[in-house]
């Protein structure tokens, strides 16, 4: 009888001290996820307010949750008696291994993140990078998908991107258009840049400010060359650049200017 109740004794203390560590865990866990909500919601908020990208703002709301999850989970576990020093060192190898493994798409991932943050272009951008231009269609955490000037879709990682140089037509609302107009040697240089200025004046996607730049550039061996530079919105660029040759060459036939082709002159002497 002296060994039932000192059996029953231990079972009561077991059972008291084990109930107390399972409230305790079970309490942890609750507190733990409520602070898991808590705090994604601030940092949703956070994101909002900070206009961060609907794509980090998710990916971070996610990351925020799930850490203090794994953490509260640990936590309860270790409250209960469960050796979590083994556990944390497998998550750490797991994430090494799983880091290592990954290497190539968490340098995307962290280009992505930066591109972001610190927004060199943005969604319908026509910009340049590693060989590609195009307008950008979409960022992505991982990737930047344009559309090409021929309608093809490029996708470019993005650590691409940001290891590289990165050019941005749309950026400052206006472009240069570069073109060369050639003329005969014969032909009024003044005559010549009073006609290209008309030709852009009338040209209502051309911009007014900045001014035009309409130069002599070179004396050629079949042609005078004008620098003919107007301005234009970056969206418009490649319709000034095909208006402005084709304006200016029928123009230049109008007055009876010649743009010349090359050719070669050959003097045979006689001896």
């Amino acid at each position: 009888m002296i060994y039932i109740n000192r059996l029953m004794e231990i079972i009561h203390d077991l059972v008291i001290h084990f109930g107390f560590n399972v409230i305790a865990a079970i309490a942890i866990f609750i507190v733990g996820r409520w602070g898991a909500n808590l705090l994604s919601k601030l940092v949703r908020r956070l994101s909002i307010k900070a206009n961060i990208d609907a794509t980090l703002s998710s990916f971070l709301i996610n990351i925020t949750y799930y850490v203090i999850i794994i953490f509260s989970v640990i936590a309860s576990l270790n409250r209960l008696g469960v050796q979590t020093a083994s556990i944390i060192a497998v998550l750490g190898a797991a994430g090494l291994a799983v880091g290592l493994a990954l290497q190539g798409s968490l340098s995307n991932f962290a280009a992505g993140v930066l591109i972001i943050i610190f927004r060199p272009f943005n969604v319908d951008d026509l910009i340049e990078v590693d060989g590609v231009l195009g307008k950008v269609e979409e960022i992505q955490l991982f990737t930047t998908a344009l559309i090409a000037l021929d309608n093809k879709r490029v996708i470019v990682p993005n650590a691409t991107i940001t290891g590289g140089h990165i050019i941005n037509y749309t950026a400052t609302g206006k472009l240069r258009v570069d073109t060369v107009i050639g003329v005969a040697y014969d032909a009024d240089i003044d005559r010549v840049k009073q006609v290209i200025c008309e030709v852009l004046e009338k040209d209502s996607l051309v911009l007014k400010e900045p001014q035009a730049t309409i130069a002599v550039m070179e004396l050629a061996d079949s042609s005078v060359n004008f620098a003919v530079r107007p301005w234009a919105k970056p969206e418009d660029y490649w319709t000034v650049y095909f208006n402005t040759y084709e304006n200016v060459k029928k123009r230049l036939d109008a007055e009876g200017i010649s743009i010349p082709f090359p050719q070669t002159e050959v003097h045979l002497f006689q001896k």
